[in-house]
């Protein structure tokens, strides 16, 4: 079974006919269901989420019954997909939460194999074999069908990938061209070329390619011709002039250089970028810096790169017949943001770092590291005169170096300074030169380049420390600070860094109501404070002008399709992510998908060792294996999986691991926190969170009486959803026959009850509970039923009837090992206290409050009592304002003017 998108959608059957006749089609006739089968195209063996394809499905106004319309559109593409492959068409397209998976072969879909040709030719051209280059960019090509996905409508999924996809059409054509050049080729390409810039009057690469292939065919004048018409159309469409690489290819031919004439020469090399310093005939300008250029911002994959010096270098270039642009440094940032510790270790590092030094900027993926480098290497100018080069060691066709990579290095120093092929006798000054080089994997790929730089000091982008390399300083970059995420508004109305400018291509924001600095940090929060995270949600907001900053943090909210909302464009937080994880060897990866099942937040050995089935210093281990690959942060507090890498682990849990090796490990993790809980001391309250995601977890796999051991752990903490989880607690006590702690569940659920004022049913459930507790014998549980009871009379006004109950609570309570419940049942006796008998007993019961809170070492409570015995040692309060009438009866929880209970201090 075979998928095109790269023009009108088509699906062909696993088996081609025998007859030779044109292969029949199976591609859904309705526009919704291809809307629904081109979405999981665009992201095949990716789990889409529901909200996304209801968003790419109705834009603008779901209906209400979206869900299950949803649903049933699957079903229908389920049998398609059956018709086409009868053998495994249906399980192709397969459930995974929170959405669909449709899995995909490498070559079974056009858009991958188009991707996958145009990466390696893209490489080809990176390693100058320019053979390869061409063929591989031609076959590329030659998928295209017509526009993305023709026959379907597209919403914000379709159209993000059109473009994308468009650009890489365009990047890849450019490319082939450039190759074609090369070989010679410029009197086959003039027709061509000529149609191309008719059709893309504002490509300026296009116009440079002409404009060297008629050059070279002897057209002098034409080629002359094409840059005035160029000029002429952005002058007057856009207001400005061509950009500095087309101008000097035009100063170029009208001095007739020879150079120039030559194919293979500096005339067809890679895409100079936004700032390139001298280039030829082909290279690149502002006009399409973003199809060879490469964004600072971000860590991925780039095209080739941009700048080297002016004067001397370029002439350094040409009599070596290669192209200068290829070391270029990528233009500043203009949108460059925070990073002011960060950035001034770098500057001062670079600047006092020796001939030969190395320095490095390594952190975890997206973290915008080649963002640092780029903006120090700016920076550093001054302390280097003979320039600043570029190279991405990416650029090989497998995980080693471009067998280039030396060569290219020494042209690179000898064309930015001259002096890199000097003798070592001391006859010529070493050049003071900075080389960037970014997408460093590890210190066996940058070793067998030093003999190359001569005395260049080095600044290495790496993920992980390139540790073995003499003298390496390096930099660790994290997330952003919370009080930079402050100041982050500006990356949401265009604003950001300190110099003028938008983020990307996206127009600036109208700030519009609500995206003030809190909105923007919850934003920032929920993307982990993750530079490219952060910046591909306000690329979200941008492109969205029917959203609000609002709109966009609900999206966010939602853990399961927060890493959909975090792509756009060609930029995909996930994928970026994703390279990461697949560089780790396989026992690491299993150990970070294990992990998720961890609460959010910070966590020790211990509790990986329980996720792990590890020892502790197994367990130890295992962590500074993932610290180094940048998958875990560990400081001195102990370990956490970043936000968005969490997220990322448990998608790759769900889809990678056996159920039942999932629920074994998250029994492990719930039985190893349910007895960390069991320890004196009230749970914190990022601790009791953990607890309340655990009991759900448990009780999702079944666990039910770990769920329940996790729910008491909570020890009166009372979560936002306080209510649903003690539900659950109260399902998972029923199915597994709990009685006492069915007792146990349907007291909280009566606190809680009554603290929202339903009184009738707090009262209902307090009863049920002091029935369960006297049927299963728990004589403690009975008595804190009787505890509720009782505030219950008493906030009614009902003394008397309070005191009767309370008595038999405090007689049951004083056993030893009850401690909670006595604390409970002397903070109501206290009040009693207050009502009947005055400020004296009253104190006298808090004190005991204080004493048991203590041997509890529960702060919160210690806090209350004492607040409680402070207030009763002032004189009482006159007026009758509310103020005057107000009880704190729980640690933040007041009654105001309660009936039968006279007016006092607290």
């Amino acid at each position: 079974m075979r998928f095109g998108i790269l023009g009108p959608l088509e699906v062909t059957g696993a088996a081609a006919p025998s007859d030779g006749r044109r292969e029949h089609s199976y591609a859904p006739q309705a526009a919704k269901l291809r809307v629904v089968l081109g979405t999981l195209l665009i992201r095949a063996n990716e789990v889409v989420s529901v909200e996304s394809l209801i968003d790419e499905l109705w834009p603008d106004a779901p209906p209400r019954t979206a869900t299950t319309t949803l649903q049933v559109y699957v079903s229908h593409l389920r049998k398609t997909l059956q018709s086409a492959d009868p053998d495994n068409g249906r399980e192709a397209l397969a459930t995974r939460r929170p959405g669909y998976l449709l899995r995909v072969g490498a070559d079974a879909l056009d858009a991958l194999v188009f991707e996958d040709l145009y990466r390696r030719g893209h490489q080809a051209l990176q390693t100058s074999d320019f053979a390869a280059a061409a063929d591989l960019h031609r076959r590329a090509l030659a998928l295209w069908r017509g526009p993305l996905l023709s026959d379907t409508p597209h919403g914000p999924v379709l159209e993000g990938a059109a473009v994308r996809l468009a650009e890489a059409r365009t990047s890849a054509l450019d490319e082939r061209i450039r190759a074609e050049l090369h070989l010679g080729l410029h009197r086959e390409l003039v027709a061509e070329l000529q149609e191309l810039v008719a059709e893309h009057r504002m490509h300026e690469e296009f116009h440079t390619h002409l404009m060297v292939a008629l050059y070279r065919c002897g057209r002098q004048a034409e080629a002359l011709r094409v840059f005035t018409t160029l000029r002429q159309t952005l002058v007057e469409e856009l207001g400005i002039e061509p950009g500095p690489s087309s101008s000097r290819l035009q100063r170029r031919i009208l001095e007739g250089d020879p150079a120039l004439a030559r194919a293979g020469g500096r005339a067809a090399g890679p895409s100079a970028g936004p700032s390139a310093g001298p280039s030829a005939g082909t290279a690149g300008s502002a006009g399409s810096a973003g199809s060879a250029g490469r964004d600072p911002g971000h860590d991925g994959p780039p095209a080739a790169v941009a700048d080297t010096a002016e004067g001397a270098a370029g002439a350094a270039a040409d009599a070596a017949g290669w192209s200068a642009a290829l070391g270029a440094l990528p233009a500043a940032d203009p949108c460059f943001t925070g990073r002011t510790e960060e950035l001034a270790e770098l500057e001062r590092l670079l600047r006092s770092a020796p001939a030969g030094g190395c320095v490095a900027v390594t952190g975890m993926p997206g973290a915008g590291k080649t963002a640092l480098a780029v903006e120090a290497a700016h920076r550093v100018a001054d302390a280097f005169p003979d320039g600043r080069l570029f190279l991405d060691l990416r650029g090989g066709a497998g995980p080693g170096l471009p067998s280039t990579a030396g060569p290219v290095l020494d042209r690179l120093v000898r064309a930015a300074g001259g002096t890199a092929a000097a003798p070592a006798d001391g006859a010529a000054a070493a050049p003071r030169l900075l080389l960037v080089l970014d997408g460093v994997g590890s210190e066996t790929e940058v070793r067998p380049l030093l003999p190359a730089l001569r005395g260049a000091v080095v600044l290495l982008v790496a993920r992980r420390v390139p540790a073995g390399l003499p003298g390496l300083r390096s930099v660790l970059l994290g997330p952003w600070r919370r009080d930079e995420a402050q100041r982050l508004v500006g990356l949401f109305t265009g604003g950001a860094g300190s110099r003028a400018g938008t983020f990307g291509s996206a127009a600036a924001l109208d700030a519009g109501p609500g995206l003030g600095p809190d909105t923007v940090a919850e934003i920032a929060e929920l993307c982990g404070r993750l530079p490219l995270a952060v910046r591909t949600a306000a690329a979200q907001l941008a492109a969205r002008p029917h959203w609000t900053a609002a709109v966009l943090a609900d999206r966010l909210r939602e853990e399961g399709g927060r890493l959909d909302v975090l792509r756009t464009g060609d930029v995909d937080v996930r994928s970026r992510l994703l390279d990461a994880y697949a560089a780790c060897p396989d026992p690491q990866r299993r150990a970070f998908r294990l992990l998720s099942l961890l609460p959010p937040g910070r966590f020790g050995a211990r509790q990986a060792a329980a996720a792990l089935d590890l020892t502790e210093p197994q367990a130890s281990a295992a962590l500074e294996a993932l610290a180094d690959e940048r998958l875990v942060a560990v400081d001195r507090d102990g370990c956490r999986i970043p936000e968005l890498l969490r997220l990322l682990a448990v998608e790759r849990l769900a889809l990678e691991d056996p159920p039942e090796v999932v629920r074994a490990a998250a029994e492990r993790v719930c039985r190893a926190y349910a007895d960390g809980a069991a320890e004196p001391g009230r749970v914190c309250d990022t601790g009791a969170r953990g607890l309340v995601r655990l009991a759900r977890t448990a009780h999702g796999a079944g666990l039910w009486a770990l769920t329940v051991r996790l729910t008491d752990a909570l020890a009166g903490w009372v979560p936002d959803d306080a209510e649903a989880v003690y539900a659950l607690a109260l399902d998972a006590a029923r199915r597994c026959a709990d009685r006492p702690a069915q007792a146990r569940m349907r007291r909280s659920l009566g606190e809680l009850a009554w603290q929202y004022r339903r009184v009738e049913q707090a009262g209902e459930l307090f009863s049920d509970a002091l029935e369960l507790a006297r049927e299963a014998g728990d004589e403690e549980e009975a008595a804190r039923a009787l505890v509720g009871l009782a505030e219950l009379r008493l906030d009614a006004g009902e003394s008397a009837q309070a005191a009767a109950l309370l008595e038999p609570a405090l007689a049951a309570l004083s056993a030893p090992g009850r401690t909670r419940g006595r604390y409970e049942a002397s903070r109501a006796r206290a009040l009693l206290a207050l009502a009947q008998e005055g400020r004296e007993s009253a104190r006298a019961w808090f004190g005991e409050c204080l004493e048991l809170a203590g041997a509890l070492r529960d702060q919160r409570l210690e806090v209350y009592a004492l607040r409680s015995l402070r207030a009763l040692s002032l004189p009482p309060r006159g007026g009758s304002g509310p103020a005057s009438r107000a009880v704190e009866i729980r640690p933040g929880l007041w009654r105001i003017d309660p009936a039968a209970v006279p007016a006092n201090p607290l």
